[in-house]
C-alpha cells in the first residue's frame, strides 16, 4: 500500500513535516518534536504504516513509553484509528516491563529463581539505614531525597568512586546506599531501578539473552526520549545496535526530570553517536494561540545546549499572555481564589512545588472553593523548618514537655549544653518548667540564665500571640532566624508557614491546621472540580485553556543563580533545565496563560525575558485581592500625612514581633525598638533596616499590617 493509499484509507491528515516522520521506518531517526505538535497523532500512524503500508510485522515492534498511562493511551488510540486486529501483537511497554521482560526470560533459562521487587518495603529498609548510620529517625523528607538520590545515582550508571563524590542533602549518603543495597539483598528483593541495572547486565555478559530479544524485536520506538535516562538509552541501544532501526521521539527542550537522571545529551549527541542518522522537526504547535507560542518560543531560544528550531504557530491571535505583578507571594492567593470564584471555566494553577500550593489550599478550604489535585506530595509537613516551629508553638503551650526540649535546646541560642539539657529532664520529669529549672541551676552560666530568662517572655508571648505575630516571635525574638541562616536552611518553607499563620486566629492552632492541610493533600480532591492544581512536573503533556503560574520568582523558579562566565557544565545544564520548567509550564496554555510576577528584586530572570523588564514599582499596576486573606499594603502615592496624635497612637504599636509595610521594601517585622527608630527586617531584601518612625508613618510610606 502506497502512503497515499495509506492516508486516505485511514483517513489521516497531516503536515509535511508530520508526513516525513511517518515515513522514517529505517535507520536512525531522531524526531524532535515541540509541544502540541501532535507527537503521539505522528507515532500511532507510523506504527499503522509500518504494519499496513510496509508489511513489517507487529511482533517487531517494540514501542517503550515513558509511565504505565501513556502505554495504555497509544494502545487506546492505535486501536481506534486502525482497529483490534494487531493491536494485541505489538508491545507496547514502559521501560521496566522491558526489563522485567529480560529478567523473567533469564531466570527462565537458566533456572536461577528472581528477587521480588520492593514497593513498601524499600522505604522501610531506608528508615532502618537511615537510623544505623546517622543515629536517627528518618522523616518522609529524608525518605524522599534518599530515594531520589539513589534513583539517581543507579540510572547515571554511577561507580563507587562517583557515588563517593555525588552531592546531595542527605548525610552519609554513600554509607547510606551501601546498607540499602544490602539490606535489600538480605532480604532477596531489588528495586526498580535495579531491574534496568540487572537487565543491561545480562544483556552485556550473556550474548544469548542478547540475542534472542534481538531476533524478537526489529524495530525500535522510544517516546518521550528527553525524560530517558543513561541506562534506558544504553538498554535501547544495545538492542536495538545490530537493525539500527531505532526511532527516538523527544524534545531536550521539554526535557525537565534532570533530578531522576533524565538524560537529553542523548538527544544532543544522537547523530555522533549513530551513523547516517536523521534528524526530524515537527515545529508546529496546534495546541496554543500565537501569543503563547510566541512568548515560549522567545524564552526557550535562550538556552544553547538544543538543536536548532522554533516553536511555530499555527493558531490565530486572540489569545493573552497576562503578566499579574503582586508585592508579595502572600497575594497570588488573594487575587488567585477572586478570580476562581467568579469563573466557571477549566484553571489550571501550576507551580514548581507543592509547598507552593498549600496556602491556597488552605483558602479553598476555609471558602469551600472545590478543586482538582492529584495526592499531594506531603513531605513540607515533616522538613525541618516546618517541624521546628511547631514544636516552637507546642513548647510554648507546654513548657515542661521534656522530648519538644531536646529537640529545641540548642536553637535557643542561650547556650544550653546537652548535660544541661538532659538533666533539666531528668530532673523535671515533665512536671516542672525546663526553662525555669535551668535558670535555678548554680552550674548554669550567667548568660544562660539571662537568655533562658528571656526565652520564657518570648515563649509566654507566642503562646498568647496570633498566628500572624508568631511567626515573627519565632523568628526574630527566640531567634530562630539565626539556625536558618547559619544552617543555610530553605527559607522558601519559612514564607509559607507565615502565610499559614496569618490564617490562624491564634499561634496555638497552627499545629492542627497543618495537620489538617496534610489530610487534605492525602486525600486528593474533586475530580469533577474545573480548578486544576498541578506541579508543572505532573502537567507534562497535558493541556489547559487557562493557565496559572503560582511562585514564579527568583529563588523558586529559577531554583539556582544563573551561571557566570566560568560555570562549570553542571551549573549550565541545572539553570538550562530551570528554563526548560518553565517553558513547559508556559505550553500547557491554549488560550490564556497568566504569570504572577514580583517587584525587581525577586521577579524571575525567566519572566524578565517574557515580559521585559518591569518598569518601576511606581508606575507598575500591582493588584489587591483580599479573598480571606488579611490585607496588606499595595504601593500608593501619597494622599495626605497624618496627624501627630495618629502618629503617636501608631508608634505606641510599633513594638517588637509587629508587622509593617514599607511602600519600598514591602513586608517586614520589627526586630528591635529603640524610642523612635526601629529595626525591620524585610523579607523581600533579606536585611535589617533602621527606620526613623514619626516621619515614615507620618508621611504614610510605612503602615501596620493588620
Amino acid at each position: 500500500m502506497t502512503y497515499t493509499d495509506f492516508k486516505k484509507k485511514y483517513n489521516i491528515s497531516l503536515n509535511e513535516q508530520q508526513d516525513a516522520a511517518v515515513q522514517a521506518v529505517t535507520g536512525p531517526t531522531l524526531l524532535l518534536a515541540v509541544p502540541g505538535s501532535g507527537k503521539t497523532t505522528v507515532l500511532i500512524a507510523r506504527i499503522g504504516y509500518m504494519i499496513y503500508g510496509c508489511g513489517i510485522r507487529p511482533e517487531e515492534i517494540l514501542v517503550v513509553t515513558y509511565t504505565k498511562a501513556a502505554t495504555a493511551d497509544m494502545k487506546k488510540r492505535f486501536v481506534k484509528v486502525f482497529g483490534e486486529e494487531y493491536a494485541d501483537r505489538l508491545t507496547f511497554c514502559t521501560i521496566n516491563s522491558l526489563a522485567d521482560k529480560i529478567l523473567t526470560y533469564f531466570s527462565r533459562i537458566t533456572g536461577k529463581s528472581r528477587f521480588g521487587v520492593a514497593d513498601k518495603e524499600g522505604a522501610a529498609i531506608i528508615k532502618e539505614a537511615f537510623r544505623y548510620i546517622n543515629h536517627g529517625f528518618a522523616t518522609e523528607n529524608d525518605i524522599k531525597n534518599i530515594q531520589t538520590a539513589i534513583t539517581y545515582v543507579k540510572n547515571m550508571r554511577y561507580t563507587k568512586a562517583e557515588i563517593d563524590k555525588y552531592e546531595t542533602e542527605v548525610e552519609n549518603f554513600p554509607d547510606i546506599y551501601e546498607a540499602y543495597n544490602n539490606g535489600l539483598r538480605n532480604n532477596q528483593m531489588i528495586d526498580y531501578d535495579d531491574q534496568m541495572v540487572y537487565a543491561l547486565r545480562i544483556l552485556e555478559k550473556y550474548p544469548d539473552v542478547l540475542e534472542h530479544f534481538r531476533k524478537r524485536y526489529k524495530y525500535f520506538c522510544v517516546d518521550e526520549a528527553q525524560d530517558t535516562s543513561k541506562i534506558q538509552h544504553d538498554i535501547i541501544g544495545l538492542l536495538a545496535a545490530q537493525t539500527e532501526n531505532l526511532f527516538m521521539v523527544g524534545d531536550e527542550d521539554q526535557s525537565i526530570y534532570g533530578f531522576r537522571a533524565a538524560y537529553p545529551a542523548a538527544l544532543i549527541g544522537f547523530e555522533k553517536a549513530h551513523k547516517n542518522a536523521k534528524v526530524l522537526l515537527m515545529e508546529s504547535n496546534y495546541r496554543s494561540r500565537a501569543e503563547i507560542v510566541r512568548a515560549a518560543d522567545k524564552l526557550i531560544q535562550y538556552n544553547r545546549n538544543r538543536h536548532e528550531k522554533h516553536v511555530k504557530e499555527t493558531k490565530s491571535a486572540g489569545g493573552e499572555v497576562k503578566q499579574i505583578n503582586v508585592v508579595s507571594r502572600k497575594d497570588q492567593y488573594g487575587y488567585l481564589a477572586a478570580e476562581i470564584e467568579k469563573s466557571n471555566k477549566e484553571i489550571a494553577v501550576l507551580y514548581r512545588n507543592t509547598e507552593s500550593v498549600i496556602p491556597l489550599i488552605d483558602i479553598f478550604d476555609r471558602k469551600g472553593i472545590p478543586y482538582n489535585i492529584k495526592q499531594g506530595e506531603v513531605s513540607f509537613f515533616t522538613h525541618p523548618i516546618v517541624s521546628d516551629i511547631v514544636d516552637f508553638i507546642q513548647f510554648a503551650e507546654n513548657p515542661c514537655d521534656v522530648d519538644i526540649f531536646m529537640r529545641i535546646y540548642y536553637k535557643l541560642g542561650a547556650g544550653i549544653s546537652k548535660t544541661m539539657a538532659q538533666a533539666a529532664c531528668y530532673s523535671c520529669k515533665g512536671d516542672t518548667p525546663l526553662l525555669k529549672w535551668i535558670i535555678r541551676q548554680e552550674a548554669a552560666s550567667k548568660y544562660t540564665k539571662q537568655e533562658c530568662s528571656m526565652q520564657i517572655k518570648n515563649f509566654d508571648s507566642l503562646k498568647d500571640a496570633s498566628g500572624s505575630r508568631a511567626m515573627g516571635i519565632i523568628l526574630n525574638l527566640i531567634g530562630y532566624s539565626e539556625q536558618i541562616r547559619e544552617k543555610k536552611m530553605d527559607s522558601g518553607k519559612v514564607n509559607v508557614m507565615k502565610i499559614i499563620g496569618e490564617q490562624a486566629e491564634r499561634a496555638t492552632l497552627i499545629p492542627k491546621r497543618l495537620d489538617e492541610l496534610k489530610d487534605l493533600l492525602l486525600a486528593g480532591s474533586d475530580k469533577k472540580a474545573n480548578v486544576i492544581l498541578s506541579t508543572i512536573h505532573s502537567s507534562k503533556g497535558l493541556e489547559y485553556d487557562t493557565v496559572y503560574m503560582l511562585d514564579m520568582c527568583d529563588g523558586i523558579l529559577p531554583g539556582c543563580e544563573e551561571p557566570k562566565r566560568n560555570a562549570t557544565p553542571a551549573e549550565k545544564d541545572a539553570y538550562e533545565e530551570e528554563r526548560r520548567l518553565f517553558y513547559v509550564g508556559m505550553t500547557r496554555a491554549k488560550e490564556s496563560l497568566n504569570i504572577f510576577t514580583f517587584q525587581k528584586d525577586t521577579m524571575s530572570p525567566f519572566s524578565k525575558v517574557v515580559f521585559g523588564t518591569p518598569e518601576k514599582a511606581s508606575k507598575t499596576e500591582l493588584h489587591k485581592h483580599s479573598a480571606g486573606l488579611k490585607p496588606s499594603l499595595f504601593r500608593q502615592s501619597v494622599v495626605s500625612e497624618v496627624s501627630e496624635s495618629e502618629v503617636q497612637e501608631l508608634m505606641a504599636k510599633c513594638v517588637e514581633g509587629v508587622r509593617i509595610r514599607h511602600e519600598k521594601y514591602g513586608s517586614g517585622i520589627i526586630v528591635r525598638r529603640d524610642g523612635k527608630k526601629a529595626d525591620v527586617n524585610f523579607e523581600l531584601y533579606g536585611s535589617v533596616k533602621t527606620l526613623h518612625l514619626p516621619i515614615v508613618l507620618q508621611t504614610k510610606m510605612v503602615a501596620l499590617e493588620q
